[in-house]
């Protein structure tokens, strides 16, 4: 009979919890990147707006600075922002990491249950073995006697 772990349905469900973790860790960090994106695309426009600030006629230089507190403004609201996915993200990786550690138990266990299995497998196969050997033992005693009765008896007709 072929090892069958009691608890595998188990096992399985965990598995599919810790996948579905994973995809959410996955989208944590794809929202991480996407804010870095954005911070990045922010930044490029404040280096964009100040080099072309430089470039432009005096009388347009409120209008530059008021452009750039807004880009600011944005700036430091990505950054929040950032800082929320960031935390969100490791969040969920502590929750990925426990799922992981509760599948990795069952699967110790799986292990362990097997080699117990394959023990007593073992162990049972051994004994039969040593049934038969006995069986074959006194077979072979019997037999020796009965040749010395025959013997004794051929001895004792002759």
């Amino acid at each position: 009979m072929p090892f069958r772990y009691r608890l595998q349905k188990f096992l399985e469900i965990r598995i599919k919890e810790k996948e579905e973790q994973l995809k959410v860790v996955q989208e944590a960090q794809n929202a991480l990147w996407a804010v870095e994106a954005e911070i990045e695309a922010n930044n490029k426009n404040i280096t964009d707006t100040r080099i072309n600030m430089r470039k432009s006629d005096p009388r347009m230089y409120e209008g530059f600075d008021n452009f750039l507190k807004h880009l600011y403004e944005i700036g430091e609201q990505l950054e929040i922002k950032r800082q929320e996915a960031k935390k969100k993200l490791d969040e969920e990786i502590e929750i990925l990491k426990e799922k992981e550690q509760r599948v990795n138990v069952l699967e110790k266990h799986k292990e362990h249950k097997k080699e117990e299995y394959l023990y007593e497998e073992k162990m049972a196969e051994l004994k039969t073995l040593n049934e038969v050997g006995s069986q074959k033992h006194f077979m072979r005693q019997r037999e020796q006697k009965e040749e010395q009765e025959n013997e004794e008896k051929y001895d004792e007709y002759q």
